[in-house]
């Protein structure tokens, strides 16, 4: 008998190539894994919401994992503790808790919100923040990105902003794309979809990066929802700005099958 646990994880993605496992490379899956394997013998099936590319952060990652019924039972009250112990300490899992087997921390969620940060400081990033702020070389107008990131919010083809995949849909429902700018003077991009494709969140920051200085107009971005491929000319903003900070769910178990199910249908227009 096995048990399906969701795991809450968090991690410093500098020094990891990503999350999925990869032969003779350091990744979050890769550390994650041995541990549970470690403390639980046989475990199947580890899933997560959003497989974060190489230099990439997350403070709301999710996973699901099945592992021996007797040995959650056994050991599931002190697991935290025990990763604590086990784990790196660029990566931590804040929570653990049994779930329906219909959970899948991948299908059954709801929304994945993101947030880029970036200073425009003539002295760059902050020493304490550099992992996790891109240092931007020209200063930023905080409403140009604003103009730039209402345009994309909605349900489009985010083909121009996306790196294809074959057979895979680049349509996405995107439901908050805004910046702010925080007392510490850094900016702070924040965007929230049903789903991304790859590369598709940083495009979008880099779009908007070449608006807020003033090197493309703010209408620019949106214009590009009406190509079919890849744009060339948007930028991809560097991984290590971009941290995955919440990922949501259906709020009852009843709805979980149902949510799955739909992700998986392709997506059209």
């Amino acid at each position: 008998m096995s048990v399906r646990i969701r795991l809450d994880v968090s991690y410093d993605g500098t020094d990891f190539s990503g999350w999925a496992v990869q032969p003779s490379r350091r990744t979050v899956a890769g550390e994650l894994l041995g541990v549970l394997e470690r403390l639980f013998g046989a475990v199947e099936g580890l899933t997560v919401a959003g497989r974060t590319d190489a230099g990439v952060h997350a403070t709301g990652q999710v996973c699901h994992v099945d592992v021996p019924q007797e040995r959650w039972e056994a050991i599931g009250a002190a697991l935290i503790r025990k990763l604590a112990g086990l784990l790196p300490p660029d990566v931590r899992v804040l929570a653990a808790r049994a779930v329906p087997s219909e959970f899948d921390a991948r299908f059954s969620a709801l929304a994945r919100r993101y947030e880029y940060r970036v200073t425009d400081a003539p002295h760059g990033a902050d020493p304490l923040r550099r992992r996790d702020t891109l240092a931007w070389p020209r200063p930023l107008d905080l409403d140009r990105l604003n103009a730039a990131a209402e345009a994309l919010v909605g349900e489009h083809d985010f083909a121009a902003f996306c790196r294809r995949k074959e057979h895979a849909s680049t349509i996405r429902a995107v439901s908050r794309m805004d910046w702010r700018r925080d007392p510490d003077g850094r900016l702070v991009a924040t965007v929230e979809a049903d789903a991304f494709c790859w590369s598709m969140v940083r495009s979008l920051v880099g779009a908007e990066l070449a608006v807020g200085d003033g090197r493309r107009d703010p209408g620019w971005p949106g214009t590009l929802l009406t190509r079919t491929a890849r744009a060339d000319e948007v930028v991809v903003a560097p991984a290590h700005g971009l941290t995955l900070v919440e990922v949501a769910y259906p709020p009852t178990p009843g709805l979980l099958r149902e949510r799955a199910e739909l992700t998986r249908r392709r997506r059209d227009l």
